[in-house]
Formats: structure tokens, sequence, C-alpha cells
């Protein structure tokens, strides 16, 4: 216990330890009730996500030929394979989900005014991110459903004025899906999205710390 003390004293010297806790963690907090944990749901939920999805790749292969064999295999196969699979299907949905009410629980409190326009700026971008997630995954299993879906729904973005034809090119890889289209999809999935959404995390929960948790309106407000 003493060399822990030790050590913890020693970090605390170089890092400040302490004066981090007291920052993030020991701070005062409104009273709130279940519509304030939701956010801290949508970061367990993106947290549980990573995990299963750093497991899932490790089976997965991101080819036209191999996609849906891999998945099968990961079914049937790999121990618990299916269970952390369906953990990362349904926890899509389920994020999805969490961060909307999340999101609409804020907006109906005005939880977004004055001095925390910024902190839902970047919540809406958060949600946008959940949504691409959720779009790019959906088309890695490459079986019938997940194929004609994907060509609608880029087909939906192709007929923006102007810019659609653009923007299904580039979702795409060209004019058809194709093996360019799932080696986009897959790294948008694993790489670009992620990462944006942990950069948009950890500005969120900055401001969130700076500012504090908004007060849940009452009867007189």
């Amino acid at each position: 216990m003493i060399m822990w003390k030790k050590l913890f004293a020693w970090l605390d010297e170089r890092l400040g330890l302490n004066d981090l806790y007291k920052a993030t963690l020991d701070r005062p907090e409104p009273k709130g009730n279940w519509w304030n944990t939701l956010g801290s749901a949508s970061l367990f939920l993106f947290l549980l996500q990573g995990a299963t999805g750093i497991f899932l790749s490790v089976y997965y292969t991101p080819s036209p030929d191999h996609a849906y064999d891999s998945i099968q295999y990961i079914m049937n196969n790999v121990a618990f394979g299916w269970l952390i699979r369906g953990i990362h299907h349904w926890g899509a949905s389920l994020m999805v989900l969490v961060v909307f009410i999340h999101l609409l629980r804020v907006f109906v409190t005005a939880s977004y005014k004055y001095p925390r326009e910024l902190t839902w700026l970047i919540g809406v971008g958060l949600l946008l991110c959940t949504l691409g997630m959720g779009f790019t995954g959906y088309l890695l299993p490459w079986n019938q459903k997940a194929y004609w879906a994907t060509t609608v729904a880029t087909s939906i973005a192709g007929s923006v004025p102007l810019i659609g034809p653009f923007i299904m090119r580039a979702l795409r890889g060209g004019t058809d899906l194709s093996a360019l289209t799932l080696s986009r999809f897959f790294a948008a999935h694993i790489w670009m999205l992620p990462a944006a959404l942990t950069g948009l995390i950890g500005a969120h929960l900055f401001l969130i710390i700076k500012h504090g948790e908004s007060e849940f309106p009452g009867k007189d407000d």
C-alpha cells in the first residue's frame, strides 16, 4: 500500500492527478433524473461498439468474394462470435436511438442556449457521425439486403440538386456498387467516422466540464 501511495504521489507531482480529478469528477452537479444519463449511455454504447468492432475486424475480410463468408465464419465458427456480432448489430441501432433521444431532450429543455450553443452544435455533429456509422456498417455483410439497401440509399443521395451525382460517385467509388464501394465503406466505418466521433466526443466532454450540466427545468421554469 505504501508503495502505491508513493507511486501515486510521484505521478501526481508530475501530472497533477488530483487537480485533474477535482476538475473532471469531483465537481457539483445539478439535481437531475434518468434523462440526464442519456449522454453517459451514448458514450458507453460508443465504447461498446468500438470494443466489439475491434473483435469483428480481426475476422472480417472487406472483399466482395469473402465478406459474406467471413460473416458466416464469425457467426458459426468463432467462439461467441454470434454474441459479439449480435451486440454490435443491436448496439448500433440502440446507439442511434439513444443519441437521438438525448439530442431531443436537450432541445425540449432548451439546454442548447447560452453558453452551450457550441456544445449543441457538436452534439448535432455526433448524431450525424452516428448515423454515418450505421449507414456504412450496413453494407459490410455484403448480402442481398445490404447490397440493395445501399444501392437505394446512395441513389437517394445522388438525387441532390447539382452535387448529387458527385456525392453518389464519391460514395460508390464509381457508377455502381463494387469492391471499391465496400472498401470505402469499411475504411469510413472503422477509421474515418470513429476518428471524427472520438474528436467530437472529446470536445463535447470538455465543454460539459467547462460549463457544467444544465439544470432540468422545474414547474416554475
